[in-house]
């Protein structure tokens, strides 16, 4: 049998905001993955560059300013490069800022590998004044420049044709003498100040200057970056994409619940029908598998808008400005301005703002956000505050539901602050340096393969995790622990689910809420929280149509919690809002959380969590019913 042939493998590096993943996305088009590196939660993008009928694996690196690493990303980025395992680096270099790239090329030429250089922005260095010369460059650096425009495809086919000639014949950056320094790293003064003298001398040769341009970018960041009007700007913006997570994506999600639980789930019961399949058949594809699905289905399109608009956000420049506007607020967490936004999102729905966290530059601040981002009281979460507000607080219920959301934002920095002095003690506060792009328009093409990409990997990974989870809680509900019930045709009551649930009814009394129904509720939230009210229903065996009032429910809630509390019902309603903010993620953000950051994170977070708004929950009822 013949061996099979590897396909050469090519590292895309450079700085960040120098256009290198709208570049991948162009040469990738759409075959490509979503990967971590080996033994860490940086994520990576490989794809297959087809060039000529061959293939190339063509890995896209975390941005970065030097391979000197102090983070994971960069970390990773610096052991990639200094892999001997790759072939050759595609050195992505902006002709905007290009000592700056030019440094980073330095470290990478340290390190003795092949590279050719893809420039970038030429047509913004020139709005700039700015005239860097491809040929000229190439001649300085000793290695193949070519002009690109990820955006439009320019330069594509030339790229191809330098990689193709160096994959044969591997070009090195003349000036620069392999292992000069370090592990490829200036760790001396002496060194480092070789590389800056040997970047001097390249752009004096390559980048002839004329006049300074004023451009739009700068007009517009005399607005988007003043202190009075870029906090309102910003503020803005965020209200736009919280509308788009909320409003646009609501009638989408319904849709497609309704396209689920209506045709699709009656054409499977007619089709089982048909063969005569047993009711426990027809209730576990129906009401199990096809539950799961649907699950995930609904929020396809909630995933699609965020990644859209964070895209968009990112490709036209504007989230770097996000990043400063937002950045001192940020400090005391040890993040910067970046976190703001998924932060921020996590009011709307959780699990699209666990994914917006790929705009952060290093992996622990990614996972610290993603870790605070489920103490965020999303939308699923307020048709049960005011269930509960109006229930028990009826003249008070809106200052209620608005200090939830003030508890929420105390729980997102007291727990962050724990964080950082524990578990995540690395994670520590520095000095914000980003370089901000020119604004532009974001490429569609290169935009919907990122959404693409990233919607697929959700489907796949976190996805089957909701739909095994679904499928568990069905048979919980459908197998009969007491009387003489058929399988699937069981009250909740009699179920293991309720058994479940009447075994942990207990560990409510601290709270005040001793009483099964709201266990089971509360155990049913975890799958989604916007189910608990329908829980509480079904627990009390009221219809649909009284359910959806309100009324009856309440009154009856209203009675339980009376008989659980000893008469301190306001106390352990306010309890159990507490509780219902902060207890546990739903399971669409768990299973995000466990695809993004592991399962080893997720239930270290989900833990704590829980432990917390018990204790939390606890003190309130027990304070409450004294006062």
């Amino acid at each position: 049998m013949t061996p099979a042939v590897r396909a050469p493998e090519v590292l895309l590096v450079g700085n960040p905001n120098v256009g290198k993943s709208t570049l991948f996305n162009a040469l990738t088009k759409a075959r490509q993955r979503v990967v971590n590196a080996p033994g860490t939660t940086v994520s990576l993008t490989a794809g297959t560059w087809r060039i000529r009928g061959d293939d190339v694996s063509l890995v896209d690196l975390p941005g970065t300013y030097s391979l000197a690493a102090r983070c994971p990303d960069e970390q990773v980025a610096a052991a990639a490069v200094a892999n001997s395992r790759h072939d050759l680096v595609v050195m992505v270099l902006d002709a905007t800022t290009l000592s700056r790239s030019l440094y980073l090329l330095g470290q990478v030429a340290a390190a003795g590998v092949p590279v050719v250089a893809a420039l970038t922005m030429v047509d913004l260095a020139q709005a700039r004044g700015l005239r860097p010369d491809a040929g000229v460059l190439s001649a300085a650096l000793g290695v193949p420049v070519v002009e690109v425009n990820g955006r439009s495809g320019a330069g594509s086919a030339d790229l191809e044709r330098a990689v193709t000639a160096a994959l044969r014949c591997p070009p090195y950056v003349r000036g620069i003498e392999p292992h000069l320094y370090a592990s490829a790293l200036p760790d001396t003064v002496a060194s480092a100040q070789h590389l800056f003298d040997w970047v001097e001398s390249v752009t004096d040769d390559a980048v002839p200057t004329g006049e300074p341009h004023l451009t739009l970018t700068d007009r517009l960041d005399a607005v988007l970056l003043n202190p009075w009007l870029g906090l309102p700007a910003f503020l803005a913006v965020v209200w736009a994409v919280f509308q788009l997570t909320t409003v646009v994506a609501g009638p989408l999600i319904d849709a497609a619940v309704r396209l689920v639980d209506g045709p699709v789930a009656s054409a499977m019961s007619s089709a089982l029908g048909e063969l005569r399949a047993p009711d426990w058949v027809v209730s576990f594809a129906v009401d199990g598998v096809l539950t799961g699905v649907g699950t995930v289905l609904s929020f396809v399109p909630l995933m699609a808008i965020m990644f859209t608009a964070v895209g968009a956000l990112e490709g036209s420049g504007y989230l770097a400005r996000v990043a400063v506007v937002a950045d001192r607020s940020m400090r005391a967490l040890g993040l910067d301005g970046r976190a703001m936004l998924p932060l921020i999102v996590g009011f709307g729905c959780n699990v699209p703002a666990l994914s917006s966290t790929a705009v952060l530059p290093h992996a622990r601040q990614r996972l610290l956000t993603g870790l605070l981002i489920p103490l965020t009281s999303c939308t699923a979460r307020l048709a049960v505050y005011l269930l509960l507000a109006y229930t028990f607080f009826p003249a008070h219920a809106g200052t209620t539901v608005f200090a939830l959301y003030v508890v929420s934002v105390a729980l997102v920095i007291g727990w962050g602050l724990i964080a950082r002095r524990t578990v995540l003690r690395e994670v520590v506060s520095e000095p914000l340096i980003l370089a901000l792009p020119d604004y532009q328009l974001p490429h569609a093409r290169s935009l919907s393969m990122s959404v693409w990409t990233r919607i697929t990997s959700f489907v796949r990974k976190a996805g089957t995790i909701i739909v095994v989870a679904v499928m568990a809680m069905w048979v919980l509900q459908a197998l009969p622990v007491r009387g003489d019930y058929a399988l699937a045709d069981v009250p909740i009551a009699e179920s293991v689910y309720g058994a479940v649930a009447d075994a942990a009814a207990p560990a409510l009394k601290p709270m005040g809420l001793g009483d099964w129904k709201i266990a089971s509720a509360l155990v049913t939230g975890v799958a989604a929280k916007e189910v608990l009210i329908a829980a509480l229903a079904q627990s009390y065996a009221i219809d649909a149509a009284s359910a959806q009032t309100q009324s009856t429910l309440g009154q009856k809630l209203r009675a339980t919690v009376e008989e659980t509390s000893g008469g301190h019902a306001g106390a352990a309603a306010l309890a159990l809002m507490i509780f219902v903010l902060s207890y546990m993620p739903c399971l669409p953000t768990l299973a995000e959380q466990r695809r993004l950051y592991g399962g080893r994170w997720t239930a270290l977070a989900a833990s704590a969590q829980f432990i917390g708004a018990y204790l939390l929950a606890t003190l309130v009822f027990q304070v409450g019913r004294l006062l």
